[in-house]
């Protein structure tokens, strides 16, 4: 008798929200293809005009991808040598390497230990410390250089406290660049309002990656902004800074987004709203199977939290887990994909060893690179597949 195949779960299953969109999506795409329009085309300005309605930006810029949304963001601002911008070590590689492509120097700040964001605690206590706040710019104490920019990540689909990282900044003249590749349709209370995450600060950066929120075919980005002037630039930018045809004001780069991308995102974006309502619900399913397991505390150190006035809406289901990466190898074994976002933080990445950084300088973001792990999380994911991840983790410490 043979055994039976182990149940496969996947940490995200595209071809389920496919199959539920196929006759949109292709229908979009037929329309690109008949009108021979693929770059900068209708359906892109479509897109943009759609995605600044919706989060209540003034301006949208479609660009290639989330990475180069971040550089074009920071070239906008014209952030170069001799500046800083303050950003977590603790994040996917392209947001600091945005910064360190155009010559300035990132400086980093622990994270908050609860929910893995940039902490505004240790934010003000560097400002504190080693701001040297002049009438129009703040220096670095320390080195020299212009602080020029704050960079939060909101990570895993949670808003980080822009409330107060906006008071920092308007406090010591920096600029906002928000990191929204993990939390499109994320909000938070500013001033008494919702906003949306990436409509916040100066700009707002996003990737529409397959496995995001909001996700196309294929690579894909989007700047915001509510400045007129910033948004024309970084409309120069992502065309090689072109102002009219072969005529270039300054050196941009080739990033723009194609019509056939535009033209999914347009149809997907329709039904963000209820993915993200879908996987803040299966948050709440694994919150509630995890609580029962009698674990948390012991071996499951942490499972996301849910913060007043700042939503999390999931991009990631990330829980922290003794022996970690012992539990991953089980749960794979048994056919439950996991992943770990992130298992080296940025301060101890070999590229960036020139920044002077060593182990122990962020132990908060240490921790978490050697505790977290994501598990599946889908809009179309089952309870019972649920259960069958939380049972499998539940197996695996008791042995």
């Amino acid at each position: 008798m043979s055994s039976p195949r182990p149940c496969r779960i996947p940490i995200v299953d595209l071809g389920a929200q496919y199959a539920g969109l196929r006759s949109e999506i292709h229908q979009a795409l037929q329309e690109v293809l008949e009108s021979q329009q693929f770059i900068l085309g209708p359906a892109v300005k479509h897109f943009e005009e759609q995605m600044a309605a919706y989060l209540g930006s003034d301006h949208a810029i479609g660009v290639a991808s989330g990475s180069d949304a971040l550089l074009l963001a920071l070239m906008a601002l014209e952030v170069g040598p001799g500046d800083a911008v303050l950003v977590t070590p603790f994040t996917f590689f392209s947001t600091v390497s945005s910064i360190t492509r155009l010559g300035a120097t990132p400086i980093f700040v622990d994270i908050d230990p609860d929910n893995y964001l940039l902490s505004v605690k240790a934010t003000s206590a560097f400002l504190g410390e080693r701001g040297r706040r002049g009438s129009t710019q703040t220096l670095d104490g320390k080195t020299g250089l212009r602080i020029k920019a704050l960079l939060p990540v909101h990570l895993f689909g949670q808003c980080c406290a822009m409330k107060e990282f906006a008071a920092l900044a308007e406090k010591y003249h920096l600029r906002i660049v928000e990191d929204v590749a993990q939390a499109c349709g994320a909000q938070t209370t500013v001033a008494g309002h919702a906003k949306f995450a990436g409509a916040i600060g100066d700009l707002g950066c996003f990737s529409f990656f397959p496995s995001k929120t909001l996700g196309g075919f294929g690579d894909g980005g989007l700047v915001t902004t509510r400045d007129k002037e910033l948004a024309a630039k970084l409309r120069m930018l992502r065309m090689h800074g072109e102002s009219a045809k072969y005529h270039h004001q300054v050196t941009g780069i080739n990033s723009r987004l194609d019509s056939l991308q535009a033209a999914v995102l347009a149809v997907k974006q329709r039904h963000l709203e209820q993915w993200c309502q879908a996987r803040i619900e299966r948050a709440k399913s694994y919150h509630g199977l995890f609580t029962a397991t009698g674990l948390l505390g012991e071996n499951i150190l942490r499972i996301p939290p849910q913060t007043a006035n700042r939503s999390h809406i999931f991009n990631n289901y990330v829980i922290s887990a003794r022996r970690r990466d012992d539990l991953k190898q089980f749960l794979a074994k048994r056919g439950i994909q996991s992943e770990v976002y992130y298992p080296v933080p940025l301060h101890l990445q070999v590229c960036f060893a020139g920044l002077g950084y060593k182990a122990g300088d962020f132990p908060q973001a240490e921790r978490a690179a050697n505790e977290v792990l994501a598990l599946p999380l889908y809009p179309e994911l089952t309870v019972a597949q649920q259960q069958t991840v939380v049972g499998t983790i539940a197996g695996y410490y008791r042995g």
